[in-house]
């Protein structure tokens, strides 16, 4: 989507992606607001379980394969089950982030 003014323009994603990051911003700040203190761990929960990483990565003359996980996910799993601060709110902001992560894994292989 693309808004021109004169000279200058601003370019938006998709619309279904502008809907989507507006529901999971709505979703995090709501889950945020649980919490008695320190709200803006929900958001640093979230971040980090989006991130990918390849695990394994394997060259040919033809092409390159690569094996990606989602590594932010599985270190803040573990993590929220060694603490002893483990909220609800935490876990639900890593499923969403798993979930972007699973969005990202689908792009970086159908790409």
């Amino acid at each position: 989507m693309e808004f021109k003014f004169g000279d200058a323009s601003i370019l938006l994603p998709p619309l279904h992606i502008t809907i989507i990051a507006a529901i999971i911003l709505f979703l995090l700040v709501r889950w945020s607001k649980q919490l008695e203190t320190r709200r803006f761990t929900v958001f640093f929960y979230f971040f980090i379980s989006t991130s990918i990483t390849p695990i394994y990565s394997r060259g040919t003359r033809e092409s390159v394969f690569e094996l990606w996980i989602p590594l932010g996910f599985l270190v803040v799993l573990f993590y929220l089950f060694r603490s002893e601060r483990n909220h609800p709110s935490k876990m639900k902001a890593s499923f969403l982030g798993l979930s972007i992560a699973i969005y990202q894994l689908i792009l970086q292989y159908n790409g």
